[in-house]
């Protein structure tokens, strides 16, 4: 893999570390302004690779690389950073609090308007949207066991209270984040002669059978998510219209807290709740982004670390329940049918009447998330990875654009998305701009490189990461303070004339999550080929029979010098026999240097005898 991550991930932190500190001091937002958002996204570029990549951990002053503290020199030493990164996070958590004691998950500066000349008024601009919700369960994650780690090697009695009622802090925003994502997860029943019915039935016959065989077809696949969506007991999302069977359905998540969500009764201090206002349908950008925060409540270092309350536990329960049956809904639309997928047909048309190829984007997405939850055949890894590479064609990633190609609109200015439900608070209807499309091609595409079990397919998967790493690396900005951070479309795009000299911390965390899930795959085991297992496995009997007959032949019994190179012969033979299941390529290497180093040993033994 060309992407190298160890070496990106250095060159961000200390591109992000020159362009955070100015004069000493902590400079907050960049293209975008200020927001609990766009904080959260610039605290995680250096709190996720940190809390999820060992040899980038800042929580152990001792443990700290000699390469990590050259690049974030300008946040201090080994001791300085720590300490500068809490002090940092307590300003965050502080800002985004109201008066009443409840967390602020203001969209702020990332709301636009989608009625030209008119701007979103105060209240509209501070309401609650997604994606903060799930920026901080991933960033108070991070944060809480980042404090763990630390405190323990801390022995003044105030910095150890500080950072105490920083845990209960970030603990308080982590438990109003869950609850707002309980009552932002809205299920949309309709019939199926209505308008997103007849969509719906459109995107999945792709057979052209009979509507009648579609729907019966369809109700027969969603009946356990009916069932299991009929269960949950808290947040919003309930709705009696899922016990008429001839109704159909799609969940997810809406872009903010839905309207008439009911509060949740929990016994931790998270303030008032909000009343919602977002539209109870589901928005394929925010579903995917509520899944991606929530797999962090269960992630093994979130369990490793008990980083969950009681309460909180319960929550990410119910959230979990909701994150599973969300994924398998949209895995089952996604790959209905039993020849073409309607997933294969792009661009992918919502139940509202909109297409898009980031819409086909998203919901592969989620069908990658549930095959790592199921264990998917190549065979099914391969069709999604071929719709994935399609995709980067049709968006331009591995194809030269053409004069006024539509494409180019998905990087820049990117997707439009209308936040219905926001005109209600007495402003424009918000809208809301997404241009993340190469990176969240990328970050599928390493993740789905990760669960390949056959050599040919993973090389395949790769070989199409590394061509769009390529895309998104010629996009970072080439000078400024900002250098080396995204996101320049116009070093990829000549018609995109827009020129920027600040870093977007909105693209540049992206990069960062492609990164640390590429970390994630060089750091694990290499594929097993059964072919080469079964060729070392050969070699190390070969080998192993040729050393005993060495032996038998009293070659234990010569000097010194020959005793010591048996013992070295045997020690790799062992060390082949224990690599042979899970790096079999190594095993055959030692068991060849083996057999070459018996086969002089015989050589040598026969020339000094004369025999022939």
């Amino acid at each position: 893999m060309k992407i190298q991550p160890r070496q990106q991930l250095l060159e961000i932190w200390r591109a992000a570390a020159k362009a955070i500190v100015t004069d000493g001091e902590w400079v907050w937002g960049g293209r975008d302004a200020s927001s609990s958002i766009s904080d959260a996204e610039q605290l995680l570029c250096l709190m996720y690779p940190a809390s999820v990549v060992s040899n980038f951990r800042l929580d152990s002053p001792d443990e700290t690389s000699d390469d990590v503290l050259a690049v974030l020199r300008e946040l201090g030493d080994a001791v300085e950073i720590p300490r500068r990164l809490t002090d940092v996070i307590r300003t965050y958590v502080t800002s985004y609090t109201d008066d009443n004691g409840a967390p602020v998950f203001s969209g702020g500066s990332y709301f636009g308007s989608s009625e030209p000349g008119r701007d979103p008024t105060p209240d509209q601009v501070e309401v609650g949207v997604v994606d903060s919700y799930s920026m901080s369960v991933t960033l108070m994650l991070a944060t809480i066991g980042f404090i763990r780690v630390f405190r323990s090697g801390i022995r003044a009695d105030d910095l150890r209270r500080d950072l105490d009622e920083l845990e209960a802090m970030a603990s308080s925003r982590l438990t109003a984040a869950m609850v707002s994502l309980l009552r932002s997860f809205t299920v949309h029943v309709f019939a199926p002669d209505s308008a997103p019915g007849r969509t719906l039935i459109g995107v999945v016959n792709r057979a052209g059978v009979s509507e009648r065989i579609v729907i019966a077809d369809l109700q027969r696949e969603l009946r356990e998510i009916r069932a299991g969506i009929r269960d949950l007991t808290i947040g919003s999302g309930l709705t009696s219209e899922l016990d008429n069977p001839n109704r159909l359905f799609e969940c997810g998540w809406s872009w903010g807290v839905v309207k008439d969500a009911p509060e949740i009764t929990t016994p931790e201090d998270i303030g008032p709740q909000p009343k919602g206002v977002a539209q109870p349908h589901p928005y394929l950008y925010f579903t995917v982004i509520a899944l991606d925060g929530i797999a962090d409540l269960f992630s093994s270092r979130t369990t490793i670390l008990g980083l969950l309350n009681e309460e909180q536990v319960r929550l990410a329960q119910a959230l979990r329940l909701r994150w599973e049956l969300t994924q398998q809904y949209w895995s089952i639309i996604g790959g209905f049918g039993r020849n073409t997928w309607p997933l294969e047909d792009i661009p992918w048309r919502t139940t509202d009447g909109k297409e898009s190829d980031y819409y086909s984007l998203l919901v592969s997405s989620m069908v990658v998330q549930n095959f790592f939850n199921r264990r998917a055949t190549d065979a099914e890894l391969r069709r999604v990875g071929n719709i994935l590479e399609e995709l980067a064609e049709r968006g331009r990633i591995t194809r030269r654009a053409t004069s006024n190609d539509p494409a180019i609109s998905l990087h820049a200015p990117g997707v439009e998305i209308d936040l219905i439900g926001s005109e209600d608070l007495g402003g424009p209807r918000l809208s809301w701009q997404v241009s993340d499309f190469a990176a969240i091609l990328l970050k599928r595409t390493i993740a789905l490189a990760t669960m390949a079990r056959g050599t040919d397919l993973r090389d395949a998967v790769l070989s199409l990461a590394d061509d769009i790493w390529d895309h998104v690396e010629r996009r970072r900005i080439q000078s400024g303070k900002a250098r080396n951070l995204w996101d320049q479309p116009s070093n990829r795009f000549t018609e995109v004339k827009e020129h920027h000299d600040r870093q977007s911390w909105y693209y540049t965390e992206r990069v960062v999550e492609c990164l640390v899930v590429a970390a994630q795959l060089v750091g694990s085991n290499p594929l097993r080929s059964a072919r080469l297992t079964e060729h070392a496995l050969d070699l190390v009997n070969e080998a192993e029979h040729l050393f005993d007959n060495e032996l038998l032949n009293g070659s234990s019994e010569a000097g010194p010098a020959m005793r010591d190179n048996l013992q070295r012969v045997q020690a790799s033979l062992v060390r082949a026999r224990e690599l042979l299941q899970v790096r079999p390529g190594t095993a055959a290497v030692l068991a060849s240097e083996v057999l070459r180093e018996l086969d002089g040993l015989n050589v040598a033994r026969r020339d000094a005898t004369g025999a022939s």
